[in-house]
This record gives structure tokens, C-alpha cells and sequence, in this order.
């Protein structure tokens, strides 16, 4: 028995092993122009399996360098790009550095963090301390995102005399901006009195309940309409 364990280990999974097997079959052609033409017809049955790439910017180029992956670079033919090399895929990935500096408050993140610590380098001045307010309603807003109960002005200023190791303080008598809620724009939002709620439960004048009433109404009507129905009939 042949199993897909014992047989090679594909380049590119992706394609499937027809494909591979196709780019293995071109590669022993001898003839060269043959051997181009042969893989133009593999390439554009790589294009038919990702119809929706073709509009897509460099998309023959890749298939073009997918071959070459498929082929273990051994094939020779004639590419419309430039053909890559087996060391250019091999070039170790470049590692994005990564701040290494702890969160001290981690609701606030560590843009604010990085803000603060910007502002305690700066000169005092106006724009200064419009910056530091804006800065405090907007921790102000995250800590609401944390914390939808307790959102006191005094908290946010003490984190920010925290943050920026007590070389940034707003005055005693700063009061910031109502926290904001994603729903609905303000955290003291008064509840909205429906008059049409309780309509139902209202005594009618007649001394029914509600709806009750109208089924009751309805209900004497229809006895008058059956007595009036017998009276008839005798």
C-alpha cells in the first residue's frame, strides 16, 4: 500500500499533490520550450483553483515563485520575473521589538502610560495642562469601561500622580467630564418615564381594571344580544 506518509513531503500543501506531481513531471521534460510550455498550462491550473486572486497585484508572480518552491528550485525554464533562490526564502525573519516595560495600571494601557511619561519631560505651560486634562478624561473614560460603578475624579487624578511618579497634578478643584458610556453617551442618565406602561393597570371609571373592563363590556353585550335572542323566539 502507498500512503501519503511514505510518499514526499509536500512544499506547499495548498496546491495538493496533482499539482506537485505536475511541476515533478515538467521538470524531466528534456525539450526546454516544450518544458515552458508545459508549465504556462500548470500555471494557469494553479490560477483556477484561487479565482478570486486574479485581479489581485502580483498574483502570477507568485504563482510563478510557487512553482519554483514546488520544484525545489531545480527547474529551468523561462520566468517573465526575475527567479528567486533558495536563499532569499531561507533569510531569518526580522522580530518586531516588543515593549519590555510593564503595564503599571493595565485598564489605562500603555499609551497612556507612554503619554505621561512624554508630558513629565515637557516645560509647564497652558497647553501643557489642557493636555494633562484631556489625558484625564480619557482615563477616566477607560477606568468607566472597567469599572461601571465607581468613577471618582479623585481615583484618576491620584493614578495620574502615580503614573508620572508625582511630577504631573492637576489643581484640587479639577473636575473632569461625566464618564462616557458606549451606550448611552453619559454614565447619570435619568430613567425615561413611559406613561404608556402602566395604562392597563389604570381603575376605569366604571371600577374594571384595564383590559379587564373592555372584556368585561364586551362580555355584557354579548348577554343582552342573547336574552334579546330569546325574547324573540317566544
Amino acid at each position: 500500500m502507498d500512503y501519503n506518509t511514505q510518499r514526499k513531503k509536500l512544499a506547499l500543501p495548498e496546491y495538493g499533490r496533482s499539482i506537485h506531481k505536475m511541476v515533478d513531471w515538467v521538470c524531466t521534460i528534456k525539450d526546454r520550450n516544450e518544458r515552458n510550455r508545459q508549465i504556462r498550462a500548470v500555471i494557469a491550473v494553479m490560477g483556477n483553483m484561487n479565482p478570486h486572486l486574479r485581479d489581485v497585484n502580483d498574483f502570477k508572480h507568485k504563482l510563478w515563485d510557487h512553482v519554483q518552491i514546488m520544484s525545489d528550485f531545480k527547474i529551468d525554464i523561462d520566468s517573465p520575473y526575475p527567479i528567486p533562490t533558495q536563499e532569499s526564502f531561507n533569510k531569518p525573519t526580522h522580530q518586531i521589538p516588543y515593549q519590555s516595560t510593564p503595564i503599571r495600571i493595565r485598564h489605562y494601557g500603555r499609551n497612556i502610560q507612554m503619554m505621561l511619561a512624554r508630558m513629565t519631560s515637557t516645560n509647564t505651560s497652558d497647553a501643557r495642562e489642557k493636555s494633562l486634562l484631556m489625558i484625564a478624561n480619557h482615563m477616566k473614560k477607560s477606568y468607566f469601561t472597567w469599572n461601571k460603578e465607581i468613577v471618582n475624579d479623585d481615583i484618576v487624578m491620584r493614578d495620574i500622580e502615580y503614573l508620572s511618579g508625582g511630577r504631573l497634578k492637576l489643581p484640587p478643584n479639577t473636575r473632569l467630564a461625566q464618564a462616557y458610556n458606549l451606550n448611552t453617551n453619559s454614565i447619570n442618565v435619568a430613567p425615561v418615564k413611559n406613561n404608556n406602561v402602566n395604562k392597563n393597570n389604570n381603575v376605569n371609571k366604571n371600577g374594571n381594571f384595564g383590559n379587564f373592563g373592555n372584556f368585561n363590556k364586551g362580555s355584557n353585550n354579548n348577554n343582552n344580544n342573547n336574552n334579546k335572542f330569546k325574547k324573540k323566539k317566544k
